[in-house]
């Protein structure tokens, strides 16, 4: 429970007290007037009860004029999320019109528009290294603007894509050693990575990345953009045959905890930001009394002023 104005409750409280022992002292009086002028009075349980309730309508104005406020568990949409985007040059291909790039840039725009202010969002641009593009943060038009900016090139290495993520994530970088050992990054529940590309890895450990995601509590969404039919794409003068790799977008979602989410035309990206669950946080929120208050304090005078007139006539 919090107050914003405790003053008012304290001058609130002394206005109640002061009524009340008015109220006290006047039936003294009254009663010591009547009984010198050999008026007998028999009390009742309802004799105050009219004052009563005036006298406990004035005390919850009061309080309700502090501004109270009960902190509530309020479950909301929140954390850290890094679009991850593929930018190699199979990304280039057109089996999803008009490029898988163009289509994956489109859907990770309108994954930012879907998301709330709560939600920090960051953009890695990966193919065999990985560039933070956008760090996270609460201003969305920036990680609009950096998915806009994006252009192919070079090969893919998703284990560097993970990384790279997981750096933007920890403001530190993050790197697997020689050996593929992995490094200890501390605990990120509330951080998620999506990432979006055909999944045609040439380069990088992605076993050993997922695993330091998996550690670290972060979840790695999969968004397959391409088919398993493939296109060809042009490469320094070259054609090469590139196709979705499901298998490999699966096992890095199943080790995280995450989900792949296949999407093969334009339409199913469009949908991503519809089929991905990002992490529920709960966080205490104030919610106001004051109205609730207000309220009873009206019903409690109403009371009290019609069952004072109903018994002397008198509203005090």
């Amino acid at each position: 429970m919090t107050l914003s104005s405790p003053l008012l409750l304290a001058v609130g409280l002394l206005v109640t007290a002061a009524l009340a022992w008015a109220v006290v002292v006047s039936a003294r009086r009254r009663a010591a007037a009547l009984a010198a002028a050999g008026v007998v009075v028999r009390g009742g349980r309802g004799t105050y009860l009219g004052a009563g309730l005036t006298i406990a309508g004035v005390g919850v104005l009061a309080f309700a004029g502090a501004g109270p406020a009960a902190m509530v568990p309020v479950p909301r949409t929140a954390g850290t999320v890094i679009l991850a985007v593929d930018v190699s040059n199979s990304m280039g291909a057109d089996d999803v019109a008009p490029t898988r790039l163009a289509a994956a840039q489109r859907a990770a725009r309108a994954f930012v528009e879907a998301q709330p202010d709560s939600v920090d969002i960051g953009v890695v641009a990966f193919e065999r290294g990985a560039l933070t593009t956008a760090r996270p943060d609460a201003d969305h038009s920036v990680a609009l603007k950096a998915i806009d900016r994006l252009k192919l090139t070079g090969g893919t290495s998703l284990g560097t894509a993970i990384t790279g993520s997981l750096s933007a994530i920890t403001g530190k970088q993050v790197a697997l050693g020689r050996d593929g050992e992995a490094p200890d990054i501390g605990y990120w529940p509330s951080a998620t990575i999506v990432m979006f590309t055909d999944g045609q890895n040439q380069g990088g450990d992605v076993e050993q990345a997922a695993a330091v995601a998996q550690r670290a509590g972060v979840h790695i969404h999969t968004v397959g953009v391409g088919t398993t039919a493939g296109a060809a794409v042009r490469v320094d003068g070259f054609h090469l045959q590139t196709s979705l790799d499901e298998e490999t977008l699966t096992l890095i979602a199943r080790t995280t905890g995450g989900d792949y989410h296949p999407a093969s035309d334009a339409a199913r990206l469009d949908a991503i930001a519809d089929t991905i669950d990002l992490r529920l946080t709960v966080s205490d929120e104030p919610l106001p009394l004051a109205g609730a208050l207000i309220g009873l304090a009206l019903a409690l005078l109403t009371g009290g002023a019609a069952r004072t007139v109903l018994r002397s006539g008198r509203v005090i």
